[in-house]
């Protein structure tokens, strides 16, 4: 009788999961260029891991690619023109031109038999292509705007067909083509260009800009939907910005804004050619206003923490910071640049510990409190690599930084024993560069007393983001999550609060402030 229930569990289970699996295509959309295209009976549009995953066939033959699958290997080539795309099932890297690339997951296979597809993050589609993508997770639509190539005129992202944007359509060059002109040394996408943006990041309301050379920018709004717009004419992206944020053969790219605030992501984009412009956008949810914040140093801010006053949304940015009243983020006023590294994130999750919990929860947890503690000091400007679950690439990491002409940079880690046993325990603190060694001497001393874990004291050694950052800098081993009691404390709120006011301090004494 046992027997008999269980094979007909086993038979509802037969019935129902084909249900499940057809779901996905009834469901979910893809828009493409205006046209809904056609999923019959292969697998839809699928969220894994948080990733919203598109069909990659259907999706990149639709735009014009050849797409040619190797069973052998599990190997996808994906080519257009002179783009040549290369990934394998299964793994977090692909391959553009023969440069190897992050994705935001691994390539996937749904469904089986003849309805069998391989899926790929929406985000790497639009980062590869130049396309605009977007998620509606009400009407579970896939949107996405090919990009424009060869001379054809037309609205790059941000600006608006209405002649709201401030500005005119441009001629968006052929991006196999290299331009032309006599655009500053190692600039990237656009020709006379007088200045260049090195970087730049989102993080507490302000999106700070890291540009070289003469650079003035201009910031408007634009409704419906709403957006701050900061224009930069006469600037290229460096040959280094794409190394540390994505930027497509169009010189365009998006980071997702994870914190909660009033902007959902941050674009940008080469808005002319000849002469050299680049366009950011600030994606909004609502009218927001803002400050402009340009000393004429190399940073420039867009400060969303102000109040509106009645005026309208955006209506007055300061161009002359002078006037503004606000704390600017520059060594002549006294504010020093410190950029804080919560280690691992997104698909690293660092070290496991005893009890099944990642390096990368504790990292983010306890730089989120310490950029708290720092940012009740007018005289620092905060900058972090990652404010939520994302990774950020070691290169990415230590360009923001150079970018910025940060003043310290701190990454935040936890340790693990070599063989996971739980008997090493305590603070260590790595340097590489002898700029980096009296920072690493104050930092080891207030982190033990703040922690009141054991003094494992400094260690030396190529650390990437040690070695290359041009600023003093310091990797943090905040215990070790292979013992038992340096564990149970690095979770703590308690513990995380007391390592922030320590690195805190010592920063401080290191900055004389």
């Amino acid at each position: 009788m046992k027997k008999f229930g269980f094979l007909a569990f086993l038979l509802l289970l037969l019935l129902i999961l084909p249900g499940i699996g057809h779901a996905a295509s009834n469901t979910t959309h893809i828009n493409l260029d205006g046209k809904d295209l056609k999923l019959g009976d292969q697998a839809g549009v699928e969220t894994l891991n948080g990733s919203v995953m598109v069909p990659l066939r259907l999706v990149t033959e639709n735009m014009g690619y050849m797409v040619d699958y190797d069973n052998k290997s599990q190997g996808i080539t994906i080519q257009k023109d002179k783009t040549v795309l290369q990934l394998i099932v299964g793994q977090p890297t692909a391959k553009v031109n023969g440069k190897e690339t992050k994705m935001a997951g691994p390539a996937v296979f749904a469904g089986s038999g003849k309805t069998q597809v391989t899926l790929v993050p929406l985000r790497f589609v639009g980062e590869q292509t130049g396309a605009e993508v977007s998620w509606d997770n009400i009407t579970k639509t896939v949107y996405i705007t090919s990009a424009v190539s060869g001379s054809q005129e037309t609205v790059l992202p941000g600006s608006d067909s209405s002649g709201e944007s401030g500005g005119s359509p441009v001629s968006v060059p052929d991006p196999s083509k290299p331009a032309e002109g006599n655009g500053g040394e190692g600039a990237a996408g656009g020709s006379k260009s007088t200045g260049e943006l090195t970087g730049l990041s989102f993080s507490e309301g302000k999106l700070v800009l890291a540009v070289s050379g003469k650079v003035t920018p201009s910031v408007f709004t634009i409704s419906a939907p709403d957006r701050i717009v900061v224009d930069l004419p006469g600037a290229a992206f460096s040959q280094t910005f794409g190394d540390q944020l994505p930027l497509n053969a169009a010189f365009s790219g998006q980071i997702d804004v994870q914190e909660i605030s009033k902007v959902k992501d941050v674009r940008y984009a080469l808005f002319s050619s000849s002469p050299a412009a680049v366009r950011v956008v600030l994606d909004l949810t609502s009218p927001a206003a803002y400050q402009v914040i340009d000393n004429q140093d190399g940073l420039i801010t867009i400060d969303l923490n102000v109040e509106d006053n009645g005026g309208q949304p955006g209506g007055g940015p300061i161009a002359d910071p002078s006037q503004s009243g606000a704390s600017l983020p520059t060594d002549t006023v006294g504010k020093k640049v410190i950029v804080i590294d919560a280690g691992h994130g997104g698909s690293d999750p660092g070290a496991n510990s005893l009890n099944n919990r990642n390096e990368k929860d504790f990292t983010l947890a306890a730089v989120l409190k310490l950029q708290q503690v720092l940012a009740a000091d007018s005289r620092i400007e905060v900058v972090l690599t990652r404010s939520g679950d994302t990774y950020p690439t070691l290169q990415d990491r230590v360009a923001l930084a150079n970018g910025l002409k940060a003043d310290v940079f701190v990454s935040i880690h936890g340790n693990k024993s070599p063989d996971g046993g739980p008997g090493p325990k305590g603070i260590e603190t790595h340097y590489t560069n002898k700029n980096s060694e009296t920072l690493a001497k104050i930092m080891q001393k207030h982190l033990v007393q703040a922690s009141g874990m054991a003094d494992r004291g400094l260690k030396t050694g190529n650390l990437y983001v040690t070695k290359n950052t041009k600023m003093p800098a310091v990797l943090l081993e905040c215990g070790f999550l292979s013992n038992p009691k340096d564990e149970a404390a690095m979770f703590s709120d308690e513990f995380q609060q007391q390592l922030a006011e320590g690195i805190a301090a010592g920063l401080k004494e290191f900055l004389g402030l």
